[in-house]
């Protein structure tokens, strides 16, 4: 497999072993505000793109959707330095570009304005820059490009779409809320749900109570991020994770928690909404991002200022 075109060692932080690491790879869309240049891009072409960045390469960019979360995960892995300086269960970030490395100077200096812990740039010429995140083990893939995530979720790696929007940075610990349906666990009761409504999919539920549910797409992420999770305790640690479903407790609520004890993976807290809209909930937690499947409940967060990310 070819490496990427160009990438660039950041030396200014730690590199960590890729085979440990909790590898996480982001497009520069998802963690700059890129609006403006991705238009001028779009309207204008490469070229004028690229020389419109070197002309601004000293300019740092604005933050984008996901710089909250790659913010945090620096947080993470400072306090878990601090308890055992050889670890080696760490957040590694990489940046997936499109850009040529000349043109991509300006997202290097952006990341360093901002003291970011990111290992790589990789500044890739393919189209499908996604055949690239095997190669570096990555774990989780957030991308602002719908055919970026769909690729990457065909790969078999954990990916969300990230939709660019105005937010305030949320204070620490890092606060990752997860749905459950077609996100950690597989869509089956959401396919039951289509076909026979609520009442099938209750009864559904129940029949199959005792039997942990398929495992969703982000639950290998999901997994890797417990493991690191449980090095400190509940209310020492640098992480809290949440599930925040449609599901009602009392009918479909005991079946989610069991996978969850069924696969080992502790979530701090878990909110069964029973169809009731999210936003709220997640107003009051104010995490660094919010994974789900459905589009009206990204709307729903993206309107209380949640970072938010679909999982298609």
């Amino acid at each position: 497999m070819a490496e990427p075109e160009s990438t660039v060692i950041n030396t200014e932080v730690k590199q960590k072993d890729p085979s440990k690491a909790l590898v996480i790879a982001v497009t520069t869309r998802a963690i700059f505000n890129l609006e403006e240049e991705h238009k001028l891009y779009l309207e204008k072409g490469k070229e004028e793109y690229a020389r419109h960045q070197q002309a601004n390469q000293d300019k740092p960019l604005p933050p984008g959707t996901a710089f909250a979360f790659i913010q945090a995960a620096r947080y993470v892995n400072e306090k878990i330095l601090e308890s055992n300086p050889a670890e080696k269960d760490l957040f590694d970030i990489l940046v997936l570009s499109n850009n040529s490395p000349e043109s991509g100077m300006r997202i290097i200096n952006s990341a360093k304005h901002y003291g970011l812990e990111i290992s790589k740039f990789c500044f890739v010429s393919d189209e499908d820059s996604t055949q690239y995140l095997k190669s570096h083990r990555v774990k989780l893939f957030l991308s602002a490009d719908r055919t970026d995530v769909c690729n990457a979720l065909r790969r078999g790696v954990s990916s969300a779409l990230i939709f660019q929007q105005e937010i305030q940075a949320p204070s620490t610990p890092l606060r990752v809320v997860f749905d459950g349906d077609a996100v950690l666990f597989s869509d089956e009761t959401d396919q039951v749900f289509r076909e026979q409504g609520l009442e099938g999919a209750v009864q559904y539920e129940r029949a199959m109570e005792a039997v942990p549910m398929g495992e969703g797409p982000l639950k290998a992420f999901a997994m890797h991020l417990g493991k690191i999770r449980k090095k400190f305790s509940q209310e020492e640690s640098p992480i809290r994770t949440y599930l925040v479903t449609a599901r009602s407790g009392r009918d479909m609520g005991i079946r989610a928690i069991k996978t969850l004890r069924e696969w080992g993976l502790a979530i701090d807290e878990a909110f069964f909404m029973d169809g009731a809209p999210k936003g709220p909930i997640l107003a009051q937690i104010q995490p660094h991002i919010f994974f789900d499947d459905g589009l009206h409940n990204i709307q729903g967060a993206q309107d209380v200022g949640i970072p938010s990310a679909w999982v298609p």
